[in-house]
């Protein structure tokens, strides 16, 4: 996958990111009286983010390299891409899809304790929580990085994604309740835009037409060991 459409979906979604993490930004610790500081606590929290995208996105590129080398890689595009239209298709509410789940409990408990600390350690690792909270962009993002087909271009995948949801989380945690939510609900059907261009993409990666950097041939199976004689 191309990381261009990782920031696209990043940056498109980020308004979907304002509206569901906006009360966490805004209930950030202040940490110091001085500017410097303040900005610094708010750059950690988001470094905080995009690490763990980074993480995830190494594991979910792991899990697409065992798929490359079964042979599987384009399945692997033609059917996330394929369930990602579908999703669009089916619910107009795909593109706000966030699996609630109980096992999150002991996240939001975590969250709430380093909230009420005011040290930058705390902000950074609110930053590193935030990005294990259910997100269904987040999910299409990793899948974008499971379709990548190894490790590195995982991780580069997702950092790019994270990097696209910058500049409005950023905003978001600097400019506080001055920042307009209205803008969440105006942008919408771009956000399904985006979603719609990474599933498009994804089946052309796995049709594998031979059309550079959009639809490359990918191997079909598992490319035979070479032995020495």
């Amino acid at each position: 996958m191309e990381l261009w459409t990782a920031f696209l979906l990043g940056f498109v979604g980020s308004a979907h990111c304002a509206g569901m993490c906006g009360p966490l930004a805004l209930a950030l610790p202040g940490g110091s009286s001085t500017r410097a500081t303040f900005f610094a606590g708010r750059l950690l929290y988001n470094f905080g983010r995009i690490i763990t995208y980074a993480v995830m996105g190494a594991a979910f590129g792991l899990v697409g390299h065992g798929f490359a080398i079964a042979g599987l890689q384009r399945w692997v595009s033609l059917v996330v891409g394929a369930l990602i239209l579908l999703g669009l298709l089916v619910s107009p509410r795909f593109s706000n899809a966030v699996p609630v789940t109980r096992t999150v409990n002991w996240l939001k408990s975590a969250l709430g304790s380093l909230l009420r600390r005011r040290a930058l350690s705390s902000l950074f690792g609110i930053g590193l929580l935030n990005g294990l909270l259910p997100c269904g962009l987040v999910y299409v993002a990793c899948a974008g990085a499971t379709a990548s087909g190894n490790v590195l271009s995982g991780i580069q995948y997702m950092i790019a994604f994270g990097l696209g949801t910058l500049p409005m989380m950023l905003a978001l945690s600097l400019a506080g309740h001055r920042l307009q939510f209205a803008l969440r609900f105006k942008v919408q059907h771009l956000i399904r835009l985006s979603l719609a261009i990474v599933g498009l993409l994804l089946l052309l990666r796995g049709m594998a037409l031979g059309i550079p950097y959009v639809s490359p041939k990918l191997p079909a199976q598992p490319t035979a060991a070479s032995c020495c004689h």
